[in-house]
């Protein structure tokens, strides 16, 4: 039975966080692979300076290329339309029935999880790991899934600090300032190739 892990987002673009929360759940959940899952559209929140999903998609192909523990899935930007988590578990069932699944989410998307369509389907469907460090967000998250009244635990991955978001890279190619070392080199130069982000408002 092969262990899948999910990692989904709008990875506008991807960083060196995300490939590091990636890294942690192969080790610390005992993974064969990590899939990167970037969203068509968000449920939740407008796209800032969206490049599309498709320039996402394939950003994500150049940041996980020189990993073969890590790959992309097409399968909500093909699906096209607002991308529900339970939707796209559903599917990845129907596709790999002997897969076991676990979806990887940040702490505040996590703790966010009532707001999700069908959250108890959810965590019917996958094994729900959180990225995040000791402390109230972990307190906050139990106390959601518990107020879902499922039985299933949250596991929790320790993840340490790292201070890059897409808002920030993104920031960076506004005004003109270099992205390398904060994504991978291939994600610095597709968004440089193809002219990603210069209009965004910069980073404060």
């Amino acid at each position: 039975m092969a262990r899948v892990g999910i990692l989904g987002g709008t990875f506008n673009p991807p960083h060196l966080g995300h490939l590091i929360c990636a890294q942690e759940a192969l080790s610390q959940l005992g993974l064969d692979v990590v899939v990167l899952m970037p969203v068509s559209s968000p449920p939740h929140k407008a796209l800032d300076d969206e490049p599309g999903p498709r320039h996402r998609l394939e950003l994500c192909r150049r940041a996980t290329r020189d990993d073969p523990r890590l790959e992309v899935s097409d399968l909500e930007v093909a699906r096209g339309g607002v991308s529900y988590t339970v939707d796209t578990l559903a599917e990845l069932h129907e596709r790999e029935p002997g897969s076991e699944l676990t979806w990887i989410a940040g702490g505040d998307m996590a703790a966010s999880l009532p707001a999700w369509r069908e959250p108890a389907r959810v965590l019917a469907l996958a094994r729900f790991a959180v990225a995040e460090r000791e402390g109230a967000a972990r307190a906050e998250v139990e106390r959601v899934v518990e107020g879902l009244g499922v039985s299933r635990a949250v596991v929790f991955l320790d993840m340490p600090r790292v201070d890059i978001s897409s808002s920030l890279v993104r920031g960076r190619v506004a005004a003109g300032l270099p992205i390398r070392y904060l994504v991978p080199d291939g994600v610095a130069e597709y968004v440089d190739a193809h002219g990603l982000y210069r209009s965004a408002v910069p980073a404060s």
